[in-house]
């Protein structure tokens, strides 16, 4: 049976909501495809998410190639998406990218994976642009999914999907 591939984005989002989310979800591993795994949102940097991780039974692994080069970053946030598009796919074919993705479809094809990035809305991140690179290879079926405030809190959970999101 072939895993689906997750992509989860944690702008806006709570730790505690975040891991509640992808307990339920059923994600054994996150792959953090942010160039700079580092953040402001409390619990979301490197060291302190792969320690919280581990405690809950979810592997980290953070592959730096698969992240958006900071000139990506800024014509995203610009909202120049055409220029986002031709620095990112330019930027996946770089070796180390190349080496990353590689990595990717092995992790994401051994164990319930999800990639993770900061942008809540998957259209607009480069996550979706190597989860497509991902399942081109594997198969996989790809799952953006969201955190519903308060769901570590509440005990309940409508959804994973996009439409249930109300963060």
């Amino acid at each position: 049976m072939i895993n689906k591939l997750y992509t989860l984005g944690y702008e806006s989002a709570a730790i505690e909501d975040f891991i509640a989310t992808l307990k339920i979800a059923g994600i054994e591993r996150i792959i953090d495809v942010r160039e700079y795994p580092l953040s402001r949102r409390k619990g979301f940097s490197k060291n302190v998410l792969r320690a919280l991780l581990e405690a809950n039974d979810v592997d980290y692994v953070h592959l730096k190639g698969l992240g958006d080069p900071k000139e990506g970053r800024e014509a995203a946030r610009a909202g120049d998406y055409e220029k986002f598009l031709q620095i990112f796919t330019s930027h996946m074919k770089t070796a180390r990218a190349v080496i990353d993705l590689k990595a990717a479809i092995d992790l994401a094809t051994s164990r319930v994976s999800c990639l993770l990035c900061y942008e809540r809305n998957p259209d607009e991140c480069h996550r979706t642009i190597v989860a497509t690179a991902i399942t081109a290879d594997t198969g996989q079926p790809v799952v953006p999914i969201g955190v519903q405030k308060g769901i570590a809190r509440q005990g309940n959970f409508r959804t994973i999907y996009p439409e249930a999101v109300d963060v």
